[in-house]
């Protein structure tokens, strides 16, 4: 089981135009989906490590980190989504068996995504001090907010670097390497927590060092995997010169621009979000933040899925095998369904535990595992949203699934949020979540089975 080999020869045959069985379909799905699943929820889990230590610091410590956790969410999900745009296009070459052309446009990546995140780093420490503020933020929390915020920023090109690596690996079939790597991160995040929280005494501050200082330990050997060791990607295999081309770049924008875009807009909702919350007091705020990051725990084995479903309908996209590429996506929908409803079932179970775990505020508990069991009916259908985009996105068709994601938070969410948090407070925010989730996912779902997005393919004879 999780065998390296195993799994590289099932992606050969893909290639290689062989048929595979029901069986090695779902052999394949689960090799790449559990290492994938472990990835993300370590990812997010240094979130959670994050929140729990400042939580022992009180409510203000906490809301000051909630204050711009959707502005640092939002400015991560631009920099996966500069990733993105170069990865499917290194999966179709490799389906293809271009393994050089998967290189070149790996070379391409690593030159626009560190200039790009070297400017974002600028732009967020040049508003750091004024962010908190533009939030709703008073002046009990907005100086730590802005510390927090300011560290942050400059840990973005960091951040953009193991996020892009891992996307390359990934693209070539390597799960394993990341969900490793992501593992190693969260225990010296939570190492350098500890460090800087309590023994340092530096508060929220600490803990955005502590994260910082995960990512930079951590992105090294992630680097090193991707451009030095992988029998694919690996840099070091190339025997000609780097040599610009403006066509990867353009198609990485083509990809990658209407991802970011919803990326900034569905960031930029999730912010307006936490304006309509700001005004229900420092408990809200706290309780919302804490839960949103307990409700992550439950949904990133859906990105694991979606992970795979990347690889594995880019790989048969370049292929040019419509029928294998449409089988996987079915199947990886479906996969993903099942785990996130037995996800939903844990967290409605365990609310008042993963709350209670990540505060000691009594008032902060009962809110968070109120409006946290309001959305774990919810969670199939998110991941009929993400893994269905997720194949959407691996196909290269990604400008009107980002149109259906921000009509649906933008038009549902938001509206109904609005209306509801007056009269129910922040119970109302949160079923306008959980009843944009189940519409969304819906949508999501009549798009795959339409099959528009697999219009581009090249049926290869």
């Amino acid at each position: 089981m999780f065998s390296s080999k195993k799994s590289d020869t099932l992606l050969a045959k893909i290639r290689n135009g062989a048929q595979l069985t029901g069986r090695e379909k779902l052999e394949l799905i689960v090799e790449l989906s559990i290492p994938s699943m472990l990835a993300q929820i370590t990812t997010v889990m240094m979130f959670f490590i994050d929140a729990a230590m400042v939580g022992h610091l009180g409510a203000a410590a906490s809301a000051s980190i909630g204050l711009v956790e959707t502005t640092t969410w939002l400015m991560g999900s631009i920099l996966s989504a500069v990733s993105l745009g170069f990865s499917v296009q290194v999966a179709h070459f490799i389906g293809a068996n271009d393994f050089t052309r998967a290189r070149q446009v790996f070379r391409h990546a690593l030159v626009c995504g560190v200039v790009f995140s070297v400017l974002m780093a600028l732009v967020g420490a040049s508003i750091h001090q004024s962010l908190p503020y533009w939030l709703g933020g008073k002046d009990d929390i907005a100086p730590m907010s802005s510390g927090y915020f300011l560290i942050f920023s400059l840990t973005l090109p960091a951040v953009l670097l193991f996020h892009l690596m891992s996307a390359m690996l990934k693209s070539a079939g390597e799960m394993r390497v990341p969900s490793l790597l992501s593992i190693m991160m969260c225990g010296l995040d939570v190492a350098f927590n500890y460090l800087f929280i309590y023994v340092l005494k530096l508060g929220v501050v600490g803990a955005a060092l502590g994260t910082m200082s995960a990512y930079f330990f951590t992105v090294i050997p992630m680097a090193w995997q991707a451009i030095c060791k992988n029998k694919i990607i690996a840099l070091r295999l190339d025997r000609t010169p780097f040599v610009w081309m403006g066509s990867y770049v353009r198609n990485a924008v083509k990809i990658s621009f209407p991802v970011a875009v919803q990326n900034i807009l569905m960031g930029s909702a999730q912010v307006v979000s936490t304006l309509i919350v700001a005004p229900l007091g420092n408990v809200a705020i706290a309780a919302n933040s804490f839960a949103i990051t307990a409700e992550s725990l439950c949904y990133m084995p859906g990105y694991g899925v979606g992970d795979a479903a990347t690889t594995l309908v880019g790989q048969t996209y370049g292929a040019g095998r419509s029928d294998l590429c449409k089988n996987f996506a079915h199947l990886t929908i479906g996969v993903g369904m099942l785990v996130m409803a037995f996800m939903g079932v844990v967290m409605f179970v365990f609310a008042p535990e993963m709350i209670g775990f990540l505060s000691p505020v009594e008032e902060i508990r009962q809110l968070g595992a109120m409006v946290l069991r309001i959305e774990a009916f919810a969670e199939p259908f998110f991941a009929a949203a993400i893994v269905s985009y997720a194949v959407c996105v691996a196909s290269g068709d990604t400008l009107k699934p980002a149109a259906m994601s921000l009509f649906s938070m933008w038009c549902v969410r938001l509206t109904l949020a609005y209306v509801l948090a007056q009269s129910y407070g922040l119970r109302g925010v949160w079923v306008a979540m959980a009843t944009e989730l189940t519409f969304r996912g819906t949508i999501f779902l009549l798009r795959i089975r339409r099959g528009s997005w697999l219009k581009g393919i090249k049926a290869k004879a």
